[in-house]
């Protein structure tokens, strides 16, 4: 399945970016996709204070950028055989321009190396984040070292409990088909789980509902056997979405985790040994009980392994192009 036409790629001097450049020119060669690799040097401030004689701040940051391209140029050359390339270097806050260029060029998807520091206790770093809130396209965060190929994939989906089951939701198609696209290309497992909290032992936290035990048990297990619904219904249009031959070979795991979905995502993911989540971070406004805000955030700081978060369609950035 061709999902992408125009990928960018995000590499940084220093950092160990070859499994995203890898990953970038694999996927470019197998949808026919065109591919820009770009590095964001910071800009020179205007004001140094540098003694008389000394490099003006124009030729500073001339002298960066020049250094930054030749080892872009160096990254990208093993890969010219392969694929059409277009380096380029940018100045400025770096999620900023990396977004800026998303908007300029209409890329459909923004690959990365995760900004991994060994002070840190969580794999993404401050731009990674921003990019993961506010990039208009996919965004696919990358850990350096890891395997060529995935193993298993996992697409966490959620939905409105108090919406029919027959109503779709455009963000878990995306999610669905583009974790199944994925694990097609790689021969990969793939997973799809969905997290879900008790309305029911939610309540009588905080009211005393006088309601027996029997009772309180038969309306968690309705709520579940609801989510169970929506669940099998998703997978089974999944079926049509991506054709009943392709579903049969990837043959999903379907997974029901009854919990707080900052904690169950992470730790299934952990559990499974997934190597991929692919989630959405943002819903639309006013549909409620999708993984958005703060819980997305939190399952982001505790997943460990690389990450495609999905915005929904219609999302808008509130970067613009204007400095």
């Amino acid at each position: 399945m061709k999902r992408f036409r125009n990928i960018l790629c995000v590499v940084a001097p220093g950092m160990k970016c070859r499994p995203a450049l890898e990953r970038a020119v694999t996927l470019a060669e197998n949808n026919q996709a065109s591919l820009t690799v770009i590095c964001v040097a910071e800009r020179v401030a205007g004001d140094l204070g540098m003694p008389e004689g000394a490099p003006s701040p124009e030729e500073l940051q001339s002298a960066i950028v020049s250094e930054y391209r030749q080892a872009l140029d160096s990254q990208i050359e093993p890969c010219r055989q392969r694929v059409n390339v277009q380096p380029k270097v940018l100045t400025g806050t770096p999620f900023l321009e990396i977004i800026r260029e998303v908007l300029r060029n209409g890329h459909d998807l923004v690959i990365k190396a995760a900004e991994t520091w060994e002070w840190q206790d969580r794999i993404f770093g401050s731009d990674d984040m921003h990019l993961l809130r506010k990039c208009p396209c996919p965004v696919w965060i990358i850990l350096p070292g890891e395997k060529p190929n995935y193993g298993k994939i996992m697409a966490a989906v959620d939905f409105d409990p108090w919406l029919e089951a027959a109503e779709e939701n455009d963000l878990n198609r995306l999610i669905l088909e583009l974790a199944s696209s994925l694990a097609l290309s790689d021969f990969a497992e793939l997973h799809v789980v969905h997290a879900w909290e008790s309305m029911t032992e939610n309540v009588i936290r905080v009211f005393d509902s006088g309601l027996s035990e029997e009772q309180i048990a038969t309306s968690v297990n309705r709520e579940r056997s609801g989510h169970q619904a929506q669940l099998e219904w998703l997978t089974s249009r999944l079926r049509d979405w991506i054709g009943a031959e392709t579903y049969d070979y990837l043959s999903p795991r379907i997974h029901l985790c009854q919990g707080n979905a900052r904690k169950e995502i992470p730790e299934m993911a952990r559990r499974l040994g997934a190597d991929l989540v692919v989630m959405g971070t943002v819903a639309r406004t006013g549909l409620a009980g999708l993984i958005m805000g703060n819980t997305a955030e939190t399952i982001l700081n505790h997943i460990d392994c690389s990450v495609l978060a999905i915005k929904p369609p219609g999302f808008a950035t509130p970067v613009t192009l204007e400095s």
